[in-house]
């Protein structure tokens, strides 16, 4: 199928997929939501999937990616630019946006007999199609070394699953390690305490690359590493090293539909740290009173936020541990 930047969703595959069904999605091309403006990306970031009726939209961590059909039903396929106004796929996006949109995604779907998984099925096909077919291999190498998510963590459902973040380890201590290009994701982590005068949010981490070289308080510069806190008014507050801003610069969003929601604090900047281990400490009680100008409820989750999308650059870091220390007791995060 080819899908046009333009189209809305959804588009009708023709496939009615029985629960448990193996399909492959092996996409390529390119779509812009604003042509000229630094939002070109990948069917990784762009290509969308449900099983409809009742299903939930979901996307791939790649290019190519293959799932297990969750339910009985019709498969439906859409390219996203913005946001989705619920689980079950309905637009948040004015329509409009979709007229500005250029490019288009190919995507080859294929639903494996009954009895044949993915891998099994895509190494048949290689064996008709030769070994330069580049979306096979692409997809046999994913389906042989899958990125391993940090336990206890999910993606964000409004960004969809990613291969961004993954389980590491640094001299024996838990962390997690993220490398992202030309993406955004939110890895997030749930808890749910209160936000008592002593609250306060720590961690270490190490930023061996910016994704961007850029002030990241500009819509088209907005690339950018950062660990954030969620609390239970749907605020959040995301705490980034900066390529150029002030240390304590602070900034609403630039994303227009992130804006009532995410505020920006810088707590580190420049390159002359970078490579090196470092320990970071907020107050979160503190943070949101003078920030949000309000009282703070319960802190809800935790987040890792790696954004490299407008520039199409690079971004790579190790983080770990992160605690969170409220009403006198200390919670390991990872």
């Amino acid at each position: 199928m080819t899908l046009s930047a333009k189209e809305l969703p959804w588009v009708d595959t023709s496939f009615d997929l029985v629960v448990g069904a193996e399909v492959s999605l092996l996409a390529t091309g390119q779509c812009t939501t604003m042509p000229g403006f630094g939002r070109g990306a990948g069917a990784k970031f762009y290509l969308w999937r449900r099983i409809v009726p009742g299903g939930e939209v979901a996307k791939g961590t790649r290019d190519t990616t293959s799932f297990v059909a969750e339910r009985s039903g019709r498969l439906e396929v859409g390219i996203l630019h913005g946001e989705w106004s619920s689980p079950s796929g309905d637009l948040a996006t004015p329509p409009e946006i979709y007229g500005l949109a250029d490019g288009e995604i190919q995507v080859a779907i294929i639903v494996w007999a009954e009895g044949v998984d993915a891998a099994r099925g895509l190494n048949m096909l290689r064996s008709l199609v030769g070994e330069s077919d580049l979306l096979v291999a692409t997809e046999l190498e994913r389906l042989a070394h899958p990125v391993k998510r940090p336990e206890g963590w999910s993606y964000l459902w409004l960004l969809g699953e990613s291969d961004t973040f993954a389980s590491s380890t640094n001299d024996g201590v838990p962390t997690i390690a993220c490398c992202t290009r030309t993406d955004a994701a939110i890895l997030r982590r749930p808890i749910s305490l209160p936000t008592s005068a002593d609250a306060r949010l720590s961690w270490r981490w190490r930023i061996d690359q910016l994704p961007s070289s850029l002030r990241e308080d500009e819509l088209n510069q907005h690339d950018y590493l950062s660990v954030a806190v969620e609390w239970d008014s749907g605020k959040d507050i995301t705490y980034f090293w900066s390529s150029s801003l002030p240390v304590g610069s602070v900034f609403t969003c630039p994303i227009p539909q992130w804006a009532p929601r995410e505020t920006h604090v810088v707590v580190r900047s420049g390159a002359d740290e970078l490579g090196q281990w470092c320990e970071e400490s907020r107050d979160l009680h503190l943070d949101y009173v003078e920030i949000l100008k309000a009282e703070p409820g319960r802190i809800v989750a935790v987040w890792l936020i790696a954004v490299s999308l407008f520039q199409h650059g690079e971004g790579r870091a190790e983080i770990g541990p992160i605690r969170v220390d409220a009403a006198g007791r200390s919670y390991d995060i990872v």
